[in-house]
């Protein structure tokens, strides 16, 4: 079975739509549509036509454009069923263990509230593919809007626990940001100056930093370290339990 082709589209200045596409089916998803014009732009260049919505959260940057993408393709539109009065359009339902399907492929959905109470992320296993709209950013996450510590460190942990090879196909680009903060809590971690380093060359060169890999993510992103030790002592949390040592690595970032 062919691969998924998934097509990148940087709208609003720092944010991803993705297309994801399936060439035996036709079958098209956009993932976290915040504008339509871009997406239609893009349908029209690849010769794809819209059959899904993929909504990570109810955000508008991520949802601003379903309504009008919808009135004209007649697509379905994925989410949370329990955030369903905030996502606009919302024609299926889903939450943790409930796969989509874009073609032959299946997504698996994992509710991972903390940024919103009902974010999800879909994770394509045969494609290596994993969308985390603002669940877990390349060496960040998203702020606790609303949710706590403890619900992001629990869903980064579901999140963590895929295969080192997938691909993290985040919704923003906050990658340079994350960098300078990851080395302000952990300065001598020799993957993530190397990590660090190459970001600074993609953005010179006007590319973007994401997809990322998540095995790389695992030695990197200090999100997913809190109950790492090298992490723990370069922080000054040495001993901390991992929620605690979570919720102070995200403040010192809510305010960095």
């Amino acid at each position: 079975m062919p691969a998924l082709t998934i097509e990148q589209i940087p709208v609003l200045g720092d944010n991803f739509i993705y297309l994801v596409h399936d060439s035996e089916s036709g079958e098209t998803a956009a993932v976290d549509p915040a504008v339509a014009g871009p997406v239609f732009d893009t349908l029209a260049a690849r010769g794809w036509t819209l059959s899904h919505i993929l909504n990570t959260h109810h955000h508008d940057d991520h949802t601003g454009a379903n309504m009008e993408l919808k009135k004209a393709t007649g697509c379905t539109i994925i989410g949370a069923g329990v955030d369903a009065a905030r996502i606009p359009g919302i024609d299926v339902r889903v939450s943790e263990g409930d796969s989509v399907a874009i073609g032959h492929h299946q997504g698996k959905v994992f509710d991972v509230p903390g940024h919103t109470s009902g974010h999800i992320a879909y994770w394509f296993e045969q494609d290596q593919a994993l969308f985390s709209g603002d669940a877990l950013f390349s060496m960040g996450c998203g702020r606790l809007f609303e949710g706590t510590a403890e619900q992001m460190w629990t869903s980064l942990l579901k999140l963590r626990a895929l295969p080192d090879e997938t691909m993290v196909y985040c919704a923003h680009e906050y990658t340079s940001s994350n960098a300078d903060f990851a080395l302000s809590v952990e300065p001598a971690n020799p993957d993530l100056k190397r990590r660090a380093a190459e970001v600074v060359a993609l953005r010179e060169q006007g590319k973007p930093t994401v997809p990322s890999n998540l095995g790389e993510e695992k030695r990197v992103n200090p999100f997913l370290r809190a109950d790492n030790d090298d992490l723990l002592q370069a922080a000054g949390l040495t001993g901390q339990d991992a929620i605690p040592a979570f919720a102070e690595i995200r403040r010192r970032k809510d305010n960095f």
